[in-house]
């Protein structure tokens, strides 16, 4: 029933096209296109002003054609990561590959490419469908920030389907909570070889915080990474300001605030350590934090509607699929 060809050369198609996040603007032409020739309304919302990116989510509507069939969503995400520029895919032996100099980027050309095939098999075998609607997003890749700017009364469904896994044979019901943490550290700074005891070096201070900190996998339900430092200016000045970024996931809610706490706890702590007199005047080391909520967590039951709908396509296939719980965001 699938055209199989035609599939394979539109997520060709798509993958030369470039659209790192933030710069989705040509992929989305190309799908608006798409989705307006086979009669699909569309336009774009305003994520991209509120993220400084260069196109908003394309937002698509297909009419249905059987009477009282409820709406269904579909989705995947336009961006890919880096370094997602120039890609030149091949097929080999049935399989789509990069040349080995950059990403393929089929994290999510793949999943664009099935929604256009899936709603082109519709309309030329006349198969009866509700409404279906359509979220093409951006800046998935960096935080998921399409999907948290897109309006939700813009659609109707209650039910759909996110195409953004790395195999058909799974279907994931459970995603993590997440919080995003930033940390400021401010040390003292001074000439690390003329006057290096007049200096708090806020590199030290933040290389033993982290030290402290529990990363990694925490237990199987909860995560932590410390994934970017920056600071510093030179070897010879001892630096007074760090930056760390870093990050919590966990199923678990109560968990993830735990761990998240005792992170913001081993700044603390560390920070208080580190204080000098020069001059009968007292300084001490500082910090500043920031977190803010990176997404929510997804927890649909083996026994939800949506569950058993994609069982039952699944069956009439002759396929095997399994649950699954992942560690990604969605």
């Amino acid at each position: 029933m699938i055209d199989k060809q035609r599939m394979t050369d539109h997520v060709l198609d798509l993958i030369k096209i470039d659209s790192p996040s933030r710069k989705e603007k040509e992929v989305a032409i190309r799908l608006k296109t798409d989705m307006e020739q086979l009669g699909g309304e569309s336009f774009f919302d305003d994520a991209g002003e509120k993220v400084n990116g260069n196109t908003g989510n394309l937002i698509v509507r297909i009419n249905g054609n059987k009477r009282n069939a409820r709406p269904f969503f579909l989705s995947a995400h336009m961006d890919t990561v880096g370094p997602g520029e120039g890609i030149k895919p091949s097929v080999d032996n049935g399989l789509i590959k990069s040349d080995g100099t950059t990403i393929l980027g089929s994290d999510d050309k793949s999943g664009l490419a099935v929604i256009v095939e899936v709603i082109r098999t519709l309309k030329e075998k006349n198969i009866p469908h509700g409404d279906i609607e359509i979220a093409f997003t951006i800046c998935e890749e960096i935080g998921l920030l399409g999907a948290k700017h897109i309006d939700i009364s813009k659609f109707s469904s209650k039910h759909g389907i996110v195409l953004d896994s790395s195999t058909p044979s799974r279907l994931v019901l459970r995603c993590p909570s997440a919080e995003r943490l930033e940390f400021k550290i401010y040390g003292l700074e001074a000439h690390a070889g003329l006057c290096p005891e007049n200096g708090i070096n806020a590199i030290q201070i933040a290389s033993e915080a982290i030290s402290k900190m529990r990363l990694g996998r925490i237990d199987h339900e909860t995560t932590a990474n410390i994934g970017n430092i920056q600071g510093g200016t030179a070897t010879n000045i001892i630096p007074n300001l760090v930056r760390i970024i870093g990050e919590v996931r966990s199923h678990n809610e109560d968990k993830l605030i735990s761990q998240k706490e005792h992170m913001r706890n081993c700044v603390r702590s560390t920070v208080s350590n580190y204080e000098i007199v020069i001059e009968d005047v007292k300084h001490k080391a500082s910090y500043e934090e920031h977190s803010e909520r990176s997404y929510d967590k997804m927890d649909l039951s083996e026994e939800s509607e949506i569950t058993h709908m994609v069982n039952r396509a699944v069956n009439n296939l002759g396929h095997g699929i399994k649950s699954h719980t992942s560690g990604g965001g969605l």
